[in-house]
């Protein structure tokens, strides 16, 4: 059950993220959308155990996921800029 809740998290803080910062270059889609929100997961995940803000093995949650898609959002747009 934990998989299904980390797929459903990742698709609205995905949604969320590509709301507030919206571009062309961003990908699009249903899948695509909900890897941004999962990707953005872990990296919030990661960034807040490094920061000290999680415990190790805690995950981020809602907000944290839709910030740390918001990073991979920037982080896209940079990359697709320099093509």
């Amino acid at each position: 059950m934990g998989i299904i809740w980390t797929i459903i998290i990742g698709f609205v803080a995905g949604v969320i993220a590509k709301f507030i910062m919206p571009g062309s270059n961003e990908p699009s889609g249903f899948i695509l959308t909900t890897i941004l929100g999962i990707v953005g997961a872990f990296v919030a995940s990661y960034l807040g155990q490094a920061l000290g803000w999680y415990a190790p093995g805690e995950g981020a949650g809602l907000i944290g996921a839709v910030v740390g898609s918001i990073i991979v959002l920037f982080v896209w747009g940079l990359i697709a800029r320099r093509r």
